[in-house]
């Protein structure tokens, strides 16, 4: 399918902000291990002796001194009228309701050491209620750590501002340490939590978002960008960006934006050395604009380089239009990424997706590997379960994953869809399943040295069939003959038999992260013995196939086919 470039950089979150196949084995090594590079360890001393301790309560005066539950300010104005030092803190008091905003200042905090800390005191959170503004911004500074709040917005913050806003925009790309927020929740604005770096890639440096829910906001739950991309001199806002157990739901889009894409869950722009973990995406996007160009996706990635987004469940996501409303990206001019043990299931687009057309070589270098889709392009039959689409894409290796679509209707999509123009992309034992559409779809008849499939599982019910540059083909011994496909020199790889594959159970208490894998409708094969010489030997061809399948087992010798080569650990 063809679609216009997107404009990611300027996208999900465009409008103006207030003043306030992998190479290199050392460099592959370390990206198929799931790390990112460490910082080195700065140990945080919250609160130190000389820092000061504010208190906000309903029950409270803003003449007093604010230094004890006792003698506590009332209103957030008189909280944000503090120049906050280093080591400060200012307590809400928990299942208490302040309107307005909060706003920390280039004259405030700035020390990655002794942080600024704003949280709730008692039991629970406080709740602090915008009134057509942001709920917290941390503007020009950094050594800030923002807790056990809920932040919740009205009717003008939802078409206009932010949550929780982290905004650099010093000149010279100059980069602020240390932001943590955790154990918050955002709702009811345009989105939920935005990192954003202005021009000349100024931004932020080890930032950690955890245990967030960030829900029923406009565009987006979580958002990080930055300047324009240039190919030629890659620089990126954001450095050491770890994005952990955060979910987010219920981000709807907006109808009248087509101009740009709305309705995401996790989107991360002009990142450097980035991780989305046992995080959770599930029902953006159902108002996004029907006329947009581009789309939504559940949890995603563009303009950024060494990203791992691994161990999260994205689901039952949509497109208010005919593109996008999968379930995981690696989009415009990503390199050097990893996708591993997620599950998609249940989304409108595609499980995984693998797109640039971006005028440059920049999308490259990247992994796909030990995920699952399970019915997935509920609504979008241009899609698949896996999609490798767009004229940049190279270098991309695919293999060690499991993909079951079914029919929905009309809408019959392959388990794989492969799109010109590809360079370099190699396809390895992965089970690829479908019932009554191609099992492949691939636009072009692609070559050995821009396409290659080998030691793959491709069956379908309730005949077989693979479509390869226009032709279908019925049989696998015809294509593999004809195109060259499914060989190692002289052996034939791959196979068309039946992986015998079923869903796990789904736990009692929803979505499970235990693992590798999570395993809230994830797919197993009964049939990992009878197929297991279907494989190729992956670290012979120069791969490495990882610690553990999907489920976490350790992997002993080559595996088979598939993201599981056992059962589920407990």
């Amino acid at each position: 399918m063809q679609r216009p470039a997107r404009t990611k950089s300027t996208g999900a979150v465009a409008g103006p902000l207030r003043p306030s196949a992998v190479a290199g084995l050392c460099a592959t090594a370390l990206l198929l291990a799931g790390c990112s590079v460490p910082a080195p360890y700065v140990p945080v001393l919250e609160n130190p002796k000389d820092g000061r301790t504010f208190y906000l309560s309903p029950q409270g005066d803003d003449g007093d001194d604010g230094r004890t539950p006792q003698t506590a300010w009332r209103t957030l104005s008189r909280a944000d009228a503090v120049r906050f030092k280093p080591g400060d803190r200012l307590r809400l008091k928990a299942g208490a309701r302040f309107p307005g905003s909060l706003s920390i200042g280039q004259g405030d905090a700035g020390n990655a050491r002794r942080p600024v800390v704003i949280d709730s005191y008692g039991e629970g959170r406080a709740t602090i209620t915008a009134r057509g503004t942001r709920g917290i911004e941390v503007h020009n500074t950094s050594g800030v750590i923002v807790r056990d709040l809920a932040l919740v917005g009205d009717a003008a913050s939802y078409g206009a501002h932010e949550g929780i806003a982290l905004v650099n925009d010093l000149p010279d790309g100059r980069k602020l340490p240390y932001v943590r927020v955790s154990s918050v929740e955002v709702s009811g604005f345009r989105d939920g939590l935005r990192l954003h770096g202005g021009s000349g890639a100024s931004g932020f440096r080890d930032v950690v978002i955890s245990d967030c829910t960030l829900h029923d906001n406009q565009d987006a739950g979580l958002v990080a960008d930055g300047p324009p991309f240039s190919a030629d001199a890659p620089s990126y806002a954001h450095d050491k960006l770890t994005v952990s157990r955060v979910t987010t739901y219920r981000n709807v889009g907006d109808p009248l934006a087509a101009d740009r894409n709305t309705g995401s869950g996790i989107v991360l722009g002009s990142v450097h050395r980035g991780r989305v973990e046992r995080s959770v995406s599930h029902d953006n996007g159902s108002s996004s604009s029907p006329d947009a160009v581009e789309g939504p996706e559940g949890i995603w990635t563009y303009d950024s380089s060494w990203m791992t987004l691994e161990k999260n469940i994205s689901y039952g996501n949509h497109t208010g239009s005919t593109v996008d409303g999968g379930g995981f990206g690696l989009d415009n001019n990503v390199s050097h990424s990893l996708m591993q043990y997620n599950l998609a299931y249940g989304n409108d687009g595609s499980g995984f997706l693998a797109y640039s057309a971006a005028p440059n070589t920049a999308h490259r270098d990247n992994t796909i590997r030990y995920n699952i889709s399970h019915n997935d392009s509920r609504k979008l039959p241009q899609y698949g379960g896996i999609v490798a689409l767009g004229s940049r894409v190279g270098d991309l290796s695919i293999y060690q994953n499991t993909v079951l679509t079914k029919a929905n209707g009309a809408v019959r999509a392959p388990a794989l869809r492969l799109e010109p123009s590809l360079r370099g992309v190699t396809v390895r034992n992965n089970v690829f399943v479908t019932n009554g559409s191609p099992v492949v779809s691939a636009q072009g008849a692609f070559d050995a040295s821009s396409v290659l499939m080998q030691g793959n599982d491709y069956h379908g019910s309730p005949g077989w069939a693979l479509v390869w540059g226009g032709r279908e083909y019925t049989d696998m011994a015809t294509w593999r003959q004809e195109t060259g496909q499914e060989s190692l020199g002289a052996q034939a790889t791959g196979s068309d038999r039946d992986p015998c594959l079923t869903q796990v159970p789904l736990p009692a208490a929803g979505p499970n992260l235990r693992g590798s894998g999570p395993t809230s409708g994830a797919l197993a094969g009964g049939c990992a013995d009878t197929l297991a010489a279907a494989a190729v030997d992956l670290r012979s061809l120069g791969v490495d196939p990882g610690q553990v399948d999907y489920f976490g087992a350790p992997l002993s010798g080559s595996p088979g086919v598939g993201a599981v080569q056992s059962g589920p650990t407990a």
